[in-house]
């Protein structure tokens, strides 16, 4: 299912952010930033750590852009605490930040059509939600493919740049580079100046 375009499934679930546990953590409390919401398979185990420090290791760069980062899995929120309590060097996720919200239910990974059939996990889906609660991009990735964490930031800066500017950021566009007017004569100009 295609999220983007539509507004944000919300939900209200129980989530952990350090050492403390948030009994009533809900998406739509959000509303007004920026969020990136990803989904990944389970705690304990192997891609799944380094992603979750790769974006904590990028969290500054995130909230420097008023974006809010949420995980999600089918884990328990026991789980996802004793987790925080493992150090990295035993494969555990100690020292990340943001909340990490459980979906035993798998509620959560169905609203978001990210539930791998017949597993009872959730693939690696992203998404990006924007200030008004609505999905702007959507990405899912297979259990054993990690994501980039950088390519999740251009993807901030490129909807943000849309947004204050209404331009728009063609293939392989960083912040910085040239954009263009969303028009026939904008695309020309573009191209003429990629020569």
């Amino acid at each position: 299912m295609v999220l983007v375009g539509r507004n944000a499934p919300d939900f209200e679930a129980t989530a952990v952010r350090e050492n403390e546990i948030i009994e009533s953590f809900k998406l739509s409390d959000l509303k007004g930033k920026y969020i990136v919401l990803y989904f990944y398979p389970l705690d304990f185990t192997f891609v799944c750590p380094t992603e979750l420090h790769a974006f904590n290791e990028k969290l500054s760069e995130f909230h420097s852009r008023n974006t809010e980062l949420i995980a999600v899995s089918v884990d328990s929120h026991y789980s996802h605490f004793a987790w925080l309590s493992t150090s990295r060097e035993k494969g555990g996720i100690e020292g990340v930040k943001y909340p990490i919200v459980s979906d035993l239910t798998k509620e959560i990974s169905q609203a978001y059509d990210v539930l791998v059939e017949g597993k009872g996990v959730a693939y690696r889906g992203l998404f990006l939600i924007d200030k008004d609660f609505v999905v702007r991009h959507q990405l899912v990735n297979d259990l054993p493919l990690g994501r980039s964490v950088d390519e999740v930031i251009r993807m901030v800066d490129a909807l943000q740049f849309y947004e204050e500017r209404g331009e728009v950021c063609p293939a392989n566009w960083r912040a910085g580079d040239r954009s263009m007017v969303p028009d026939q004569k904008g695309l020309q100009e573009y191209f003429a100046q990629t020569k």
